[in-house]
């Protein structure tokens, strides 16, 4: 899985994604040029709790995301852990995510 680690995929993401919501997870999506490998990156921001909390949700994010055969091709993705994200099952997280692609027009 190759993930988005530089500050300057980050911005271009956060500046021409599309932002989608759900309980379990927040999603920003860009659709980048046909043949490029698609990126994807997890976040649990520090508001959330301790590192064992926020690594944990980024755990159930991370299998989600495999669940959902991400990252697609051409697309650039950032997904975001909520508060019900820790409590969540990958399975739960995996549905929500799966509608939220939808949403945006990605086969997950």
């Amino acid at each position: 899985m190759e993930t988005i680690k530089s500050k300057r995929d980050f911005e271009e993401v956060f500046s021409g994604g599309k932002r989608v919501s759900h309980r379990l997870v927040r999603a920003t999506v860009l659709k980048c040029n046909e043949g490029d490998l698609g990126k994807v990156a997890f976040v649990a921001p520090k508001r959330l709790g301790n590192a064992v909390y926020r690594n944990r949700c980024k755990r159930v994010l991370r299998e989600a995301a495999r669940a959902c055969s991400l990252p697609a091709q051409s697309t650039r993705i950032i997904l975001f852990a909520t508060k019900a994200t820790h409590e969540s099952s990958p399975d739960e997280v995996s549905e929500a995510l799966r509608s939220l692609l939808k949403r945006c027009g990605i086969n997950g």
